[in-house]
């Protein structure tokens, strides 16, 4: 199918997005990588009256350390956070994350800022900003609003986004000596969606779990944190027991939609299996930084 037709604007910088959109209707949308957006313009599953482009305004780019934070612009790609130096070393947990996203043609269009705010709850990106207690950077034409990621996806492919905002940065804390990061998926074949997937950021005081963030993807309508996995694992050395323990209350957390592709109860175990291997990964190693 053809996409309807639309008209097309190129915002020149941040205060011109909102110039032309200001200028222009309701039915408007933002284009920044656009793979997601393109897809469902090819299946009319939406018919926006304008796009205004924003790939090439320069301060929604960038990766930049300082004061402990790493702070990614939103039009960053996923091969960019997968190869940059400073996410490799101070934000692992991003730069494993990214392979895992589709293919590399998607990889290397795809923007951060187009999959949070998209917000597809078995996307990889979302699930990795709440486990590492990002803040997402959001601006309107008036105001600019600093959103924890934990409160940013509020429903299936909902979020805190106001009208007529837009995120320009996402802010990580950078990994200590102390954490460990992780994550893996399962998905039908190599560049699926997930069925189900885990992001975990752990931290580790004389071998015992003292804090950390166990977030499931794909097993429900946005991000979801284990918080009872983690209260059975805190203040414990991850030792078999304790991770079967974890496993278990896993019943508390997760209540995963079936679907055509897996049944409830099957998304359950494989949430299970995720989060056995995902503990013994990070119990064996030490935070690795890829120079």
């Amino acid at each position: 199918m053809k996409a309807p037709p639309f008209s097309y604007l190129r915002a020149a910088s941040l205060a011109d997005i909102f110039v032309k959109w200001d200028a222009t209707g309701a039915e408007t949308r933002l284009l920044a990588g656009g793979q997601s957006l393109l897809a469902s313009l090819a299946f009319r599953l939406s018919s926006p009256s304008t796009l205004i482009d924003i790939s090439r305004v320069p301060e929604l780019t960038g990766i930049s350390a300082g004061g402990g934070m790493i702070r990614v612009g939103a039009l960053t790609t996923h091969a960019e956070l997968g190869a940059h130096p400073v996410v490799r070393q101070q934000v692992p947990l991003l730069a494993a994350a990214a392979p895992l996203i589709a293919h590399p043609a998607i990889r290397n269009r795809g923007t951060i800022g187009g999959s949070l705010a998209y917000a597809d709850p078995a996307a990889e990106l979302p699930a990795c900003c709440v486990a590492l207690d990002a803040v997402i950077v959001a601006n309107s034409a008036t105001a600019e609003r600093r959103i924890p990621a934990a409160q940013f996806f509020t429903g299936l492919y909902a979020t805190a986004l106001g009208e007529k905002e837009l995120i320009t940065a996402i802010e990580f804390p950078a990994s200590t000596a102390q954490q460990r990061s992780a994550i893996l998926e399962l998905a039908r074949r190599s560049g699926d969606y997930a069925m189900v997937g885990v992001a975990a950021q752990a931290e580790f005081k004389n071998a015992e779990f003292v804090d950390g963030k166990l977030v499931f993807f794909g097993v429900g309508e946005a991000p979801v944190a284990a918080g009872a996995a983690v209260a059975v694992l805190t203040g414990k050395p991850l030792t078999g027991e304790a991770i079967a323990r974890a496993e278990a209350a896993l019943d508390i957390d997760l209540s995963p939609p079936a679907d055509q592709q897996a049944s409830s109860e099957m998304r359950r175990h494989l949430a299970r299996v995720l989060l056995g291997r995902v503990l013994r990964r990070i119990s064996q190693k030490e935070v690795v930084r890829v120079a």
